[in-house]
C-alpha cells in the first residue's frame, strides 16, 4: 500500500466566519417540535437567532414580546441559540444580522410546497442567502402552534406539545 503525504493548508479566512443561521416564525407558541428543531440546529451551527416576527395571513393571539420572552425560557439552555423580534422583510433581517442562512422546519410534504415558494422569493430578493431545512424528530412532526392555540381554546390538554411556561402563559391569556 502506497504511503500518502499530506500537506497541511491553512484555514482560508472564509471558514474561519461564525455561521449564523436565523430560524424565523411566528412561534404562536413555540412548541416542542420547534424546540427540538433548534437543538438540532445548534449543533450545526455557531450561532442561532430565532427571530420572532408577525404573519399578516396568521392571527396572533400572544403579544410579540411575550412570545420572544416565552423562547428565551424554553431556549435558555443552549448557550448559542438568541431570540429577538422582527419586522419586514426576512431577507433584510438576514443580511441585518450578517447571517446568509435560513433554517426552516418541515412537518409535512404540504410544508414542502409553501417552503420551496419561500426559498425561491428570498433568492429573488437576495441570492446570497441560503435556506437549510431540518425536520423534527418523528414523534414531534405532528405538532403545530396552530393545532395547539386549538387544542388549548377547545379546553384541551396541550402539555405534551409545548414547554410548561407557555402551557401557563397560554392558559392566563
Amino acid at each position: 500500500m502506497p504511503i500518502r503525504y499530506y500537506v497541511h493548508q491553512p484555514l482560508r479566512k472564509e471558514y474561519l466566519s461564525v455561521r449564523t443561521a436565523i430560524y424565523p416564525g411566528t412561534f404562536n407558541p413555540i412548541t416542542n417540535g420547534h424546540t427540538d428543531l433548534v437543538e438540532r440546529a445548534a449543533s450545526l451551527f455557531d450561532k442561532i437567532i430565532v427571530a420572532v416576527g408577525t404573519n399578516t395571513q396568521k392571527g396572533n393571539t400572544l403579544p410579540t414580546e411575550q412570545r420572544v420572552t416565552l423562547a428565551q425560557e424554553v431556549l435558555s439552555h443552549l448557550d448559542n441559540v438568541e431570540v429577538t423580534s422582527f419586522e419586514g422583510l426576512l431577507t433584510d433581517f438576514v443580511s441585518q444580522q450578517g447571517a446568509n442562512i435560513i433554517l426552516r422546519g418541515l412537518r409535512t410534504v404540504a410544508d414542502f410546497e409553501y417552503e420551496f415558494q419561500l426559498v425561491g422569493m428570498n433568492r429573488a430578493l437576495d441570492p446570497s442567502i441560503e435556506t437549510v431545512f431540518l425536520a423534527p424528530a418523528e414523534h414531534l412532526s405532528y405538532i403545530s402552534s396552530t393545532l395547539v392555540r386549538e387544542i388549548a381554546l377547545l379546553g384541551g390538554d396541550i402539555s405534551k406539545f409545548v414547554h410548561p411556561a407557555v402551557e401557563a402563559a397560554i392558559k392566563n391569556s
